[in-house]
């Protein structure tokens, strides 16, 4: 298996470099010795989530959450290119985590929610709050799972007038629709560079207000497949589409 993967303080890696030994406790530190119960040379990831990892060995433990280890590299990713975002509808339930979740172990770039009119769910007040810091918990613990060393952001929840300026601002843009006049995702004309942004409906689909103001916006409806995805499904199907097409699953 591949070394574990835990979350350190963005900034906290700057100045760190191979033989550098690095102390990782707090909850990251009890998880990895009371959960993961690693031992001394054990192989660990130290990552900031923001491209930058530390790659070493346990070097000593010490009580029931802390252990420090011994760097032996660091790498630094760059952004990928192109950069996918998935604009996601909140779905019902816990799907939106679940979407979140498969999105982010599949390689997404950022995660935009999105309060379409025809949205069951609705995020108001703090119950709002509470269910966006769960969709940015679940991302973090995907990225951690999937051994990812830049986690994708999950921005706060947008408007439609605020997904059509993100989508005037992408280099490639689509609204996943499924009705007869959209074109398949699998052969539209794709940037190497820039930003792609994917806008995946809610189960009741994108209204054609909502598709209106998109297309003025510059983006225009796409079809995966003959079936019909569940919002909670499509946009990682989607991502992994983008993925292979655009080279970086190659």
């Amino acid at each position: 298996m591949t070394a574990p993967v835990f979350l350190v303080e963005e900034g906290s890696l700057t100045g760190v470099f191979p033989g550098t030994v690095f102390p990782l406790d707090g909850p990251e530190g009890r998880h990895a010795v009371s959960v993961r119960r690693l031992r001394v040379g054990e192989e660990i990831v130290l990552t900031d989530g923001a491209g930058t990892g530390a790659f070493g060995t346990v070097a000593a433990v010490e009580g029931k959450d802390r252990l420090d280890v011994a760097v032996t590299s660091v790498r630094a990713e760059p952004l990928p290119q192109p950069h996918i975002t998935v604009v996601q509808a909140l779905p019902k339930g816990d799907r939106g985590e679940l979407a979140v979740e498969t999105m982010t172990e599949t390689g997404v770039d950022g995660i935009a929610p999105w309060s379409a009119s025809r949205c069951v769910t609705q995020w108001k007040g703090e119950r709002g709050l509470k269910a966006l810091g769960k969709w940015r918990a679940t991302a973090r613990e995907a990225g951690k799972q999937s051994r990812r060393l830049r986690f994708p952001p999950v921005s706060d929840l947008l408007t439609t007038k605020q997904v059509s300026t993100l989508l005037a601002d992408a280099a490639f843009a689509a609204v996943l629709h499924e009705e007869g006049s959209s074109a398949p995702l699998a052969t539209a004309s794709l940037p190497q560079t820039g930003n792609i942004v994917l806008v995946v409906g809610p189960e009741g689909g994108v209204s054609p207000e909502e598709l209106a103001a998109f297309a003025e916006a510059g983006a225009k409806p796409y079809r995966l497949g003959p079936s019909v995805l569940r919002t909670s499904t499509a946009g990682t199907a989607a991502t992994a589409l983008l993925l292979g097409r655009t080279g970086r699953w190659s």
